[in-house]
């Protein structure tokens, strides 16, 4: 006894159908993503790509009312034709992908209902014609991606400016003036303030206590901002 062959169609809810009556011809197409290029000297080449997503059309009838009607190849049918349309078009309001499987065959594909189209033809009020176009549907998540960020030695900060009235520490002999002339006493880690400037001398810094008592000029190497 033949298998009974059967294009069935399973929606998201795991509802099941078979179309009512088989298509005279089911085809798988194959396709890849392949692109010409023109290479020197070689002429024109045929690049390979990846294999882009199978298609199916199915083309065939829908009976208005399946009862008693002898060309019916579904084992089981629906009633009628408007529930086969119904089942169709909410499959595809789903955004939601079907299965298609051909009984007897090797053919189970993941499908999402491409378009959908049907009439009546040749004033034959008993039965409709369609088209149904499936595409192929591959699962795929969407990842966030996390940057690694590049580790480095840290920028170092930029140093205080000093002004007149700054904190700074000194490190360095203390001069009665600017030009570095009569060298005296020398600090070392001292906190000072600074109360004079003379930018360009060899001492440009003249520095005091924090209370206001002369220290001294110092060269520009001997402090720092606190």
């Amino acid at each position: 006894m033949a298998k009974h062959i059967g294009v069935y169609l399973t929606d998201n809810k795991n509802k099941t159908i078979e179309l009512p009556v088989n298509p005279q011809e089911l085809k798988v197409n194959y396709e890849t993503n392949d692109a010409t290029e023109e290479v020197v000297k070689l002429g024109e080449i045929n690049r390979i790509g990846e294999v882009k997503l199978r298609t199916l059309s199915i083309e065939s009838i829908l009976p208005v009312t399946t009862k008693n009607v002898r060309y019916v190849t579904a084992s089981k049918p629906l009633s009628s034709a408007q529930k086969y349309i119904d089942w169709i078009i909410a499959a595809q309001k789903s955004k939601k992908p079907i299965r298609l499987v051909v009984s007897g065959t090797k053919i189970s594909l993941k499908m999402t209902v491409a378009s959908f189209n049907y009439g009546m033809e040749n004033a034959n009020a008993d039965e409709y014609t369609f088209t149904l176009d499936l595409t192929e549907y591959k699962t795929y998540k969407a990842e966030k991606m996390k940057i690694a960020k590049k580790k480095g030695k840290p920028r170092p900060k930029p140093p205080k400016k000093i002004g007149r009235g700054s904190k700074v520490i000194v490190n360095g002999r203390l001069h009665v003036d600017s030009y570095g002339r009569g060298p005296g006493q020398t600090e070392h880690n001292t906190i000072r303030k600074v109360n004079f400037i003379a930018l360009g001398r060899a001492y440009p810094y003249h520095v005091t206590t924090l209370s206001g008592g002369w220290r001294g000029w110092v060269k520009k190497s001997a402090v720092k901002a606190v």
